[in-house]
């Protein structure tokens, strides 16, 4: 559905970049609207404008707090070109505003810039937002333009298609300009959480569109889209970042394998479990879980399916770490954790309810099912000659609950319960396979009478000659390689155990 541009409302803080919007709209014959500075800066042009005060009748009062809110102004933008609308906007000599170019103050510039609250609540924007909102919910007739992101875009509009716009064109501005009204929106949410000493809230936001402090780096924004208080409660610490976020999901994607388990602590970093560990107590899986890899350890997420109590608090705070999460403390842990006021302490409700991940990608975004695939060990199949013994297929199991949560390619090693070694993100799965054998020696782990799990099937049978020469018997894997037999034999010919899953875990 096609709309032309005849009547345009401009009224900005920042006149960046908006000459040359200008002059294609003064060329293009659209009678523009505006207010204070931003008429005065039309006019510098040399472009005709009319003032909004003349339209309205009212001049700005209140120190410019009250400009653009009447229904001359509103009426124009949300009236539907339709008859009854156009018939009342008709009856109260009310023009039809077709576009809507507005930005918003500079709240948190200001809030970065100054202490001062006066200062700081001045510069929330009323009726910007206002006019936003407006345009954008009336986009079927309405072009929005929200902000400076948005000129090039509708510059190339004005100038391709002469003042005529597509019903998506206006569809996917509106949506740009919800996005910035959440964010700014959220952004004075923030500061009065802030005033009013709702830290918790701050750091489990449930409004929609929680800005980061930033994302993988310094120099990317970054916002939070959810609802963190219906599985987490938090206990101390400081804000969660953009990486927090991103490590604190995948340690709740492994520890959700071990629901139900006997006591198991996992240490993750960068994502990835550097360390994992099932014991009859909590202090025993910590332990053993934090030998497997002490160096990554450090600075990591920390997770556990149990309890917290005051020996294995005062364990884990011997080691700097960034999060650690527990379904419940004793009230001595507590005491311990909460002495260092930086390091957060969450408490697990409720594993997420994911259903499906979402990636965004050359100019669109792809989705698929969350890979929630539980196993049955039961309905695995021995594929060699000789079978799992089954302390043996205990460890199978534990490996390929690790393996799962590690980017591909990747080998874990376990041994009684306890990854010893993993090889991750690597290019060949024989660099993988080296990986995992030399990290498991390199902290002082016999190889011998380990398990081996593979994320993916073996297209050759080198890995499990590199297995079976460091002393390794059992191996589990996807299978589904036209090759598998040269994999199969290999295993039969040196006595070594090998099982298939028929379900692959890959993870780019």
């Amino acid at each position: 559905m096609e709309a032309r541009i005849q009547n345009a409302l401009i009224s900005v803080f920042d006149k960046s970049g908006l000459e040359p919007i200008i002059h294609q709209l003064s060329s293009l014959g659209i009678k523009m609207y505006s207010t204070g500075g931003t008429a005065d800066f039309i006019t510098g042009l040399g472009v005709e404008v009319f003032q909004v005060e003349d339209l309205t009748g009212y001049p700005s009062i209140l120190d410019g707090r009250v400009k653009t809110l009447h229904p001359k102004v509103f009426g124009g933008i949300l009236a539907r070109r339709e008859e009854g609308h156009l018939a009342q906007l008709s009856e109260f000599d009310i023009p039809a505003i077709d576009l809507v170019i507005v930005d918003l103050y500079p709240f948190e510039k200001t809030v970065a810039s100054t202490s001062d609250e006066s200062t700081i609540i001045e510069k929330i924007d009323i009726g910007g937002i206002s006019l936003i909102r407006a345009a954008a919910k009336n986009y079927k007739d309405v072009v929005i333009v929200p902000s400076q992101a948005q000129y090039q875009s509708l510059l190339h509009l004005l100038t391709t298609q002469g003042g005529i716009t597509q019903l998506e064109q206006r569809r996917s501005l509106a949506a740009a300009a919800f996005e910035v009204s959440s964010h700014y929106d959220s952004a004075i949410y923030q500061y009065f959480a802030q005033l009013t000493d709702h830290s918790p809230a701050i750091k489990l936001s449930v409004s929609p569109g929680q800005p980061l402090r930033y994302g993988e780096n310094p120099h990317q924004k970054a916002t939070f889209y959810g609802n963190l208080e219906e599985i987490f409660g938090f206990l101390g610490g400081k804000e969660l970042s953009y990486n927090n976020l991103v490590d604190v999901d995948a340690a709740m994607a492994l520890m959700a394998e071990f629901q139900g388990a006997k006591p198991t602590f996992a240490i993750i970093k960068h994502t990835n479990a550097c360390g994992v560990a099932s014991r009859n107590t909590v202090l025993d899986a910590w332990n053993a879980a934090l030998a497997a890899d002490p160096v990554s350890a450090f600075g990591g997420i920390f997770i556990t399916n149990t309890e917290v109590d005051e020996a294995t608090a005062k364990e884990v705070d011997k080691l700097f770490y960034e999060i650690l999460i527990a379904p419940s403390y004793s009230p001595a842990a507590l005491e311990v954790l909460l002495e260092k006021k930086k390091r957060i302490i969450l408490q697990l409700k409720a594993y997420p309810k994911v259903h499906h991940s979402v990636k965004s990608l050359l100019n669109g975004v792809i989705q698929q099912d969350h890979d929630l695939h539980r196993h049955d060990a039961g309905a695995w199949k021995v594929v060699t000659k000789i079978a799992p013994t089954e302390d043996q297929m205990l460890d199978l199991y534990f490996a390929n609950q690790c393996v799962k949560h590690l980017k591909s390619n990747t080998i874990v090693l376990v041994k009684d319960g306890q990854l010893i070694g993993m090889g991750c993100g690597q290019t060949s799965r024989v660099d993988a396979c080296h990986h995992a054998i030399d990290k498991a020696r390199k902290f002082g782990f016999d190889v011998s009478g380990s398990v081996m799990a593979s994320d993916a099937f073996f297209p050759f049978p080198d890995c499990v000659a590199i297995a079976h020469e460091a002393g390794i018997h059992a191996v589990v894997q996807p299978g589904g390689s036209i090759k598998d037999q040269l994999s199969i034999d290999y295993c039969d010919e040196h006595q070594m155990a090998m099982v298939v899953t028929g379900i692959r875990h890959f993870r780019h």
